[in-house]
């Protein structure tokens, strides 16, 4: 009898564990998958794109939902990326005044005007000489777009005649690898990954959070301050950090992590300055603190505000106007 038990015991125990490993690989599989029942939650008001990383925006009635971001013709978000004379990335928390530059795109010409200097272009299509730039530890291939626009923007942004260079991203699939900071969220894949992006492809705002914020500060903000790409209005404020699949008209999205929000925030799109208060990332830092232990050990006190969105189908087309739904 005693021997009978010796050797049920370890069965009994490989059995269940069995059982649980199956269950939750049961389990993890009914959640990579996009529900089947969907609820009305807003529609969308604004869409923004970013062509190029930390200047300022396109506004989009309509854009193609890809792999690496909002895209329509050869306007892609955060595609191209202003670098130093070492071919790390250099943004607007280094030089506010960079989100004054305001971009453009007919056909595969690329323009840019900014205060007190006259309008350049550069032809995309026509950019070939091959570069390796830095973005957050990761080495991208790049193509030079060209001694004039870098002295154009040298002279802007620097006041020099060099220092820094305009380079485009030529290839439909990422470069970038998952960072330390992305690996705590479990739902982030690297197939989430853009161009040059800080984190995901995609990223959403809900108007009424943007609204609840303004009844906290002295001066007023809107969605444009924080540089997402999608704007929702209709939904309860802050409920967009409970959703988990996010459709947008028939294009298909996972809410797989929270916009962490930095210094970019208190740099005003008007006037390229920063605020001189720390708004409102401070007044963000005071309500908005992560409440997952594990995410707090690797963002500390950064608030999140917005939700970054994964691409989980096939491309599509989201205007605005159109419903959003969450399942």
């Amino acid at each position: 009898m005693d021997r009978a038990r010796l050797y049920l015991a370890p069965a009994v125990l490989v059995g269940v564990g069995t059982l649980f490993i199956s269950l939750r690989w049961l389990w993890s599989k009914r959640r990579a998958r996009p529900p089947t029942h969907w609820r009305k939650v807003g529609e969308i008001a604004e869409i923004f794109v970013f062509p190029v990383k930390s200047l300022g925006p396109v506004r989009l009635d309509e854009t193609e939902c890809t792999i690496l971001g909002c895209k329509s013709g050869w306007l892609r978000d955060r595609s191209l990326l202003v670098v130093d004379d070492g071919d790390r990335f250099f943004t607007a928390r280094k030089c506010p005044k960079m989100v004054k530059v305001i971009p453009s795109i007919s056909g595969s010409i690329l323009s840019l005007s900014a205060p007190g200097m006259t309008t350049i272009s550069v032809d995309l299509s026509k950019v070939e000489k091959k570069l390796k730039v830095v973005i957050w530890g990761d080495t991208v291939p790049s193509n030079d777009c060209g001694e004039e626009v870098a002295r154009w923007l040298s002279r802007y942004i620097l006041e020099k005649d060099s220092g820094l260079r305009l380079v485009y991203y030529p290839l439909d699939t990422s470069s970038r690898t998952i960072s330390r900071v992305n690996k705590s969220f479990h739902l982030f894949e690297t197939s989430d990954l853009g161009v040059f992006t800080d984190e995901t492809s995609f990223a959403l705002m809900n108007q009424a959070s943007v609204d609840d914020l303004n009844t906290r500060l002295e001066e007023p903000v809107d969605p444009l301050r924080f540089r997402l790409n999608f704007t929702v209005k209709g939904a309860p404020a802050y409920e967009e950090d409970t959703w988990d699949w996010v459709k947008i008209g028939s294009v298909t999205f996972r809410n797989v992590r929270p916009c962490i929000r930095c210094v970019m925030t208190t740099i005003s799109p008007a006037t390229g300055e920063k605020h001189p208060k720390v708004e409102p990332l401070e007044t963000l830092k005071k309500y908005r603190q992560p409440g997952d232990p594990a995410v707090k050990s690797v963002v500390g006190t950064s608030p999140g505000f917005g939700i970054h969105l994964g691409l989980k189908g096939p491309n599509g087309i989201v205007r605005v106007g159109d419903p959003v739904y969450v399942g």
